[in-house]
């Protein structure tokens, strides 16, 4: 499958500076929860600026970081030369990963299910690459839980302005029921909104999880 060329200059600049922001206001703390308990081979997809890399643990032997937004991905390579877990980060794709079949014990997948324009490929590109028993481990925006003013809210700015402005950004996914469609048994998942105003914004619904590739 030939690789589709990925470019958000304005949005890579923007997101380099909210990510640290974020982070110091408790996304870090999702981010150790996403990764806690990880070993073994590991393929993060869509690494972004590696905001991710300092919450390997050290029973991570290898982290193949696929990122491919060239500005993200520069800032993605200065981030994994200041961690201890060996991570090399490449070019690539959701739906086209450069790793073998069931090569990998676990597959990252970090605020990018919400961008990629096709979830059902790239979740089975995710389930090609894991051993069977692997893990999928997920942190993302989601559609509301419950049908409302959120849910319109989402579909709206979804249909119009918010892809436009965020790197292709969705907010109104159905992510969870998209891994579960794709073949994965969804084991543990926690969702909880971000940040948590009174009236909520339309990324803020967030699932945090881990699945399972069948034996």
């Amino acid at each position: 499958m030939a690789r589709t060329r990925v470019s958000h200059p304005i949005f890579a600049r923007m997101f380099e500076r909210v990510s640290v922001r974020m982070d110091e206001a408790g996304v870090a703390e999702h981010r150790r929860r996403l990764l806690a308990g990880l070993s073994g081979r590991v393929v993060e997809v869509g690494a972004g600026n590696g905001r991710n890399f300092p919450h390997y643990p050290a029973e991570v032997t290898e982290v193949l970081a696929v990122e491919p937004e060239r500005r993200l991905r520069d800032a993605a390579h200065r981030a994994a030369a200041d961690v201890p877990v060996p991570i090399t980060v490449v070019d690539g794709v959701a739906d086209a990963l450069p790793a073998a079949d069931g090569d990998t014990d676990a597959v990252v997948l970090s605020l990018v299910l919400c961008s990629v324009p096709d979830q059902a490929a790239a979740l089975a590109e995710a389930r090609r690459v894991l051993r069977p028993g692997g893990q999928l481990r997920f942190l993302e925006h989601v559609r509301a839980e419950r049908p409302g003013g959120l849910r319109r809210t989402q579909r709206a700015l979804d249909a119009t302005i918010w892809p436009l402005l965020c790197g292709g950004c969705h907010t109104g996914r159905d992510t969870v029921g998209a891994i579960e469609a794709a073949g994965f048994l969804v084991v543990a998942l926690d969702r909880y909104r971000f940040p948590e105003t009174r009236i909520p914004v339309p990324a803020a619904p967030h699932a945090l999880g881990t699945a399972v590739k069948p034996t």
